[in-house]
């Protein structure tokens, strides 16, 4: 087995890097991870959506360079960006549910949308950045319900307004790159990525939390569509990915990597809903059940997964954790953490172990 690539410490200490989106779950993992390489992360995000979250637990916030703000804002993020003067630009902050955005469309439309464009546009009249990593979803397709995973050039689009967001969010950022960054030595591209779980979620209806949740109370698992499938992997994955990406990005061959990049796992575990939920009750342990939830429900995509045989092949990329291991590193997270370990510690403990899982450098 050939060694698995990771982010090089070498190149991250010291960089500069403006993280958008550190209040959320996949943004407090990567600030963590980023002070854990050695970059010097400046964050730019609304408050947390959650409480408990693990930005306010893992204390994120008393860093002096993690500040609250608000994307939409044109004039706050150009603010921002240019006190923060960075190397590297991780885009992650946006309205990240399906269901809300039924109940919120223009407000989840804006953020994912315009929010991007300010952020793009701040990076236009800061000439220290030299590359940009903006996420978006592997929900950014135009989901024909077929069983084969979709490839970076497959169409775009979306049923709901998360999804049509995310469409919209990939044609700017590729407009801007076209028409603004590139010419001038930018490196921007675009990440999508698979259903990621992991210690420290506790967004409303996401799957894994609403399980832990319900086991914890000792009550009935309430499920939505338990044939649906989607492409599984543990947060560290896609963020591994990211930092691969901004490294390639920055370096000379950076131009050469300014597109649409997939993460997401092994075909194997894209499984359905009702599978998962089988293996965080065995891993939890005791009885457990789940339950249909009743009621017609906003539409939701039945078949989802994303070939990630590109990142495979150019970045060095691929998974390390197969769906029973990121579904038992998840429950054993919360579990420690509900014993009373501190939540920064247990996210440095598994990038720890991660990073130790056959890695090397390219």
């Amino acid at each position: 087995m050939a060694a698995l690539v990771g982010p090089d410490p070498a190149f991250w200490s010291g960089k500069r890097v403006l993280l958008t989106g550190q209040t959320g779950f996949k943004g407090a993992w990567l600030w963590l991870w980023l002070r854990h390489l050695g970059a010097e992360p400046f964050g730019l995000a609304l408050a947390p959506a959650t409480i408990p979250s693990l930005y306010d637990l893992a204390a994120i916030g008393q860093d002096a360079t993690s500040r609250l703000a608000d994307i939409r804002d044109r004039d706050a993020v150009a603010r921002l960006v240019d006190e923060a003067a960075p190397d590297i630009v991780l885009h992650l902050a946006a309205q990240a549910l399906v269901r809300r955005s039924y109940a919120e469309p223009v407000e989840t439309v804006a953020t994912n949308v315009l929010g991007t464009i300010n952020v793009l546009e701040a990076v236009r009249t800061t000439p220290c950045v030299k590359a940009v990593v903006s996420v978006t979803t592997d929900k950014c397709y135009l989901n024909r319900e077929w069983v084969w995973p979709y490839r970076e050039d497959d169409a775009l689009g979306g049923y709901d307004p998360y999804s049509a967001s995310k469409a919209c969010a990939e044609i700017v950022t590729a407009a801007w790159r076209q028409s603004f960054l590139g010419p001038r030595g930018v490196g921007v591209a675009t990440a999508r990525a698979g259903n990621v779980i992991g210690g420290g979620d506790w967004s409303p209806d996401r799957l894994v939390p609403d399980c832990l949740a319900a086991l914890g109370r000792g009550e009935s698992i309430p499920i939505r569509n338990p044939r649906a499938t989607r492409p599984w992997q543990h947060v560290l994955e896609p963020l591994c990915g990211y930092l691969l990406l901004a490294e390639r990005l920055y370096g000379e061959s950076g131009p050469g990597a300014a597109e649409a990049w997939n993460f997401g796992p092994d075909m194997g575990d894209v499984q359905p809903v009702s599978t998962v939920v089988v293996q965080v009750v065995d891993l939890w342990g005791g009885e457990a059940a789940w339950h249909l939830v009743e009621g017609a429900q906003p539409h939701e995509a039945g078949l989802l997964a994303v070939d990630a045989s590109k990142a495979r092949a150019r970045l060095g990329w691929q998974p390390r954790l197969g769906l029973r291991d990121a579904l038992a590193w998840t429950v054993e997270w919360q579990r420690r953490h509900l014993a009373g370990e501190p939540a920064a510690g247990l996210v440095l403990d598994q990038i720890s172990r991660y990073e130790s899982l056959g890695c090397d450098r390219a």
